[in-house]
Parts: structure tokens; sequence; C-alpha cells
């Protein structure tokens, strides 16, 4: 098995989504400064919420389509590991 993250190939897309978030949050956190109004203040939470969303989700896709895969084609204890590895961070992914 590589060492090589499942995102590798995305990596810049990734990390230009994560600032982008960043901008959102200190967006948010500018608006709480300025006193703006509740609900305006919390479509923004929800806008970050969903992208945070976004980004786990193309993660995820990434992880099971490299990680999991090559785990799967190798077979054995390896393939039961990433399996159970991917179910958790689905379930904790549902979760939050």
């Amino acid at each position: 098995m590589t060492d090589t993250p499942g995102y590798a190939a995305d990596k810049d897309a990734v990390l230009k989504r994560l600032r982008r978030i960043e901008g959102q949050v200190r967006g948010i956190s500018g608006m709480v400064e300025d006193d703006r109004y509740c609900i305006e203040v919390l479509d923004q939470i929800s806008a970050v919420t969903r992208a945070i969303q976004g980004v786990a989700l193309a993660l995820l896709d990434d992880h099971l389509a490299h990680c999991v895969a090559n785990a799967v084609e190798a077979g054995g204890d390896e393939k039961d590991a990433k399996l159970a590895e991917a179910a958790a961070a689905i379930a904790r992914l549902v979760k939050s």
C-alpha cells in the first residue's frame, strides 16, 4: 500500500476550498464584531457548514476510490481494516 493520500491529485483544489472556508469564517467573526442581525450570521454559518461538508464528502470519495480500493485489491486484514475505518468515518460524518 502507498503512503500517498487519496486526495493527492486534488490537493490544490482542496486547499483552495479550505482557504475560501477560512475566509468565510473570518467574515462571520466580522459580522459578530459589527453586531449584524442574528439570522444573517446564522445564514453564513449554514453556508460554511455546507462548504465543510462538501470538502469532507470529496475527501471521503477520494479515500474510497484510492485507499479503500487499493486495500480491497490487496485483500486480507488490510481490506477489513480499511473497510472498517471507512465505515467509522462515514458514521462520524453522518453524526456531525
